[in-house]
C-alpha cells in the first residue's frame, strides 16, 4: 500500500513541475512514506530522519516531509526537533496528498505544514500514478482504502479511515492502460480487498469477485494478483472466480495471526480456528494447485504456551508455502494498548518467533520440493542477482524461479521445467 501511495505523490508532484531523483543529495524535497504497523518500523524512519539531516548543509533549503501513517499517528509530535531530535517541515497523512504543493508553498513562506484530516471518500482515482521504481512488468493497483475490522492490535483503522472502495470503471481503466503500458501482471490493493463493495443507486452492486472477473477480462496476458484478504470475507464464490480464470494466479495470501481460538477472539479476528481451516478445506477444493500464504504473530497478549503450540500446529495442518512472521509489538492507540497486558516476556517472544520461523522454513521447503520435476510457466521479470546468465520471474504460485537466459525480455511467459529448489527459490531450465 505504502509503494503504491508513493506512486500517487509522485504522479502529485510530477503534476506541479518536480522530477524524481534517486540521489537524495540533489533533492529540494525529500518525503518519507512511512508505515506504523510495527515499532521496528517506526524506528527505522525516526533513525533514516537524523541521516537526512547531512543534507541540509549542502542545501539549507531542503524540505523533509514524513507522509503515510505514522504521520497520521504522531501528527504534530514529529515537528518538535526535540522529541525526533531531527527538522521535519511537512506531515501529511494517507488522505492529504492533493494538498501536498499547497503545503510545499507553506512551507516555502516559513510555516510548517500539517494535514492529517482522514477522508471519508478519497480513494486518488482519478489519478494516474507514476510508476518511478517499476521494473516495468508489474505493478499495483489501489482499488480501496482504509479498515473496519478494529483487530485489537492494529493502528490501521485509526490511520487510514474508513473503507471505501474505487468505482470499477476507473480501476478497469487504470489496468487497460497498465496493459497498454507493456506491463504483465497488475496486484490489487487493499487493507483487505475481500471486502470491496461499490455501489451507485439504481446499478448492481459490485463486490470482489464480480470486480476481479472483470479485471481477469482484460486481457488474458495479464496476470492478476490480490492482497490482502481476510479469511471472514474469502468466500467460495471469489474462489471459484481463481479458478475459472487462467491469468488469476493460484496465490492466496490469508492471514491467520494465531492458530488458538481464544487469542484471536482476544485479537477480535472475528472467526475461530475451526473456521480459518475449513476456509483453507474450501481453498483446497476448489483451487487445488494455490500456493498458501500467511501472517502469524507470536506474543500476543495473554498467549500462553498451548496457545504457541496450537499455532505451530495450525501450521503443519494447513501447510503453509510462505509466511510474514513477527514479535508482537504494542501500539499506542488500540485496543490491544489501552486494554490488555503485553505480558508475554521479550524473551519468550522471540523463542517462540524461532520456533515458527524454523518450522515455516521447513514447510517452505517441503513446498518447493514437491514443485522439482514439475513444469510452471514463468512470467520473466529481470536478471537474476546472482548470475547475469539466468533469469528470474514468478509462477502463478507467487514462488520465485531462477533459470537459464535464453535471450528472454522482462515481460516473456516461459515454460520453465523445475530442477531443484531451495526453501526460497525453484531453479530450473526452459522448455
Amino acid at each position: 500500500m505504502n509503494f503504491s501511495d508513493s506512486e500517487i505523490v509522485a504522479s502529485i508532484m510530477t503534476e506541479k513541475s518536480y522530477l524524481a531523483t534517486d540521489k537524495p543529495e540533489n533533492a529540494d524535497v525529500i518525503f518519507i512514506n512511512t508505515c506504523s504497523i510495527r515499532d521496528n518500523a517506526e524506528q527505522k524512519v525516526l533513525n533514516r530522519l537524523k541521516q537526512l539531516q547531512t543534507y541540509r548543509k549542502k542545501n539549507p533549503n531542503l524540505v523533509v516531509g514524513v507522509l503515510g501513517c505514522m504521520a497520521e499517528r504522531l501528527k504534530t509530535s514529529l515537528l518538535e526537533e526535540g522529541k525526533t531530535g531531527s527538522r521535519v517541515d511537512m506531515v501529511v497523512g494517507p488522505d492529504a496528498y492533493r494538498d501536498l504543493p499547497q503545503l510545499l508553498l507553506d512551507v516555502e513562506s516559513g510555516q510548517k505544514a500539517v494535514n492529517v484530516i482522514l477522508s471519508a471518500e478519497e480513494t486518488y482515482a482519478d489519478i494516474t500514478p507514476v510508476r518511478y521504481a517499476s521494473n516495468g512488468v508489474s505493478a499495483f493497483i489501489s482499488i480501496m482504502r482504509g479498515c473496519e475490522n478494529f483487530c485489537t492490535y492494529c493502528v490501521v483503522p485509526y490511520t487510514r479511515g474508513k473503507e471505501r472502495s474505487r468505482k470499477p470503471t476507473s480501476i478497469l481503466e487504470e489496468a487497460n492502460s497498465l496493459f497498454e503500458q507493456g506491463y504483465r501482471e497488475i496486484t490489487l490493493l487493499g487493507q483487505n480487498v475481500n471486502s470491496y463493495h461499490f455501489e451507485q443507486e439504481g446499478e448492481t452492486p459490485w463486490g470482489f469477485p464480480q470486480l476481479l472477473a472483470a479485471v481477469a477480462q482484460v486481457n488474458p496476458l495479464l496476470r492478476v494478483r490480490f492482497a490482502t484478504s481476510h479469511p471472514k470475507d474469502i468466500s467460495d464464490e471469489l474462489l471459484e472466480v481463481i479458478a475459472r480464470f487462467p491469468n488469476v494466479c493460484k496465490s492466496i495470501h490469508l492471514p491467520v495471526q494465531s492458530g488458538s481460538s481464544a487469542t484471536l477472539k482476544k485479537m477480535n479476528r472475528k472467526y475461530t480456528r475451526e473456521m480459518y481451516l475449513e476456509r483453507i478445506q474450501s481453498i483446497r477444493k476448489l483451487v487445488p494447485q494455490a500456493a498458501i500464504s500467511t501472517d502469524i504473530i507470536a506474543g500476543f497478549c495473554g498467549e500462553t504456551e498451548a496457545d504457541h503450540e496450537l499455532t505451530l500446529s495450525l501450521m503443519q495442518e494447513v501447510g503453509f508455502d510462505f509466511a510474514y512472521m513477527f514479535k508482537y509489538s504494542e501500539r499506542p492507540g488500540t485496543t490491544a494498548a489501552d486494554k490488555f497486558e503485553d505480558d508475554v516476556p521479550e524473551e519468550i517472544k522471540s523463542r517462540r518467533l524461532q520456533q515458527i520461523i524454523d518450522l515455516q522454513n521447513q514447510l517452505s521447503l517441503e513446498s518447493n520440493q514437491r514443485d522439482v520435476g514439475k513444469v510452471f510457466e514463468v512470467l520473466v521479470e529481470g536478471k537474476s542477482k546472482k548470475s547475469s546468465s539466468r533469469v528470474s520471474g514468478r509462477n502463478s504460485q507467487n514462488k520465485m524461479v531462477v533459470f537459464t537466459d535464453k535471450g528472454f525480455q522482462p515481460g516473456d511467459y516461459v515454460m520453465v521445467k523445475i530442477q531443484s529448489c531451495t526453501s526460497a527459490t525453484l531453479k530450473g531450465e526452459p522448455q
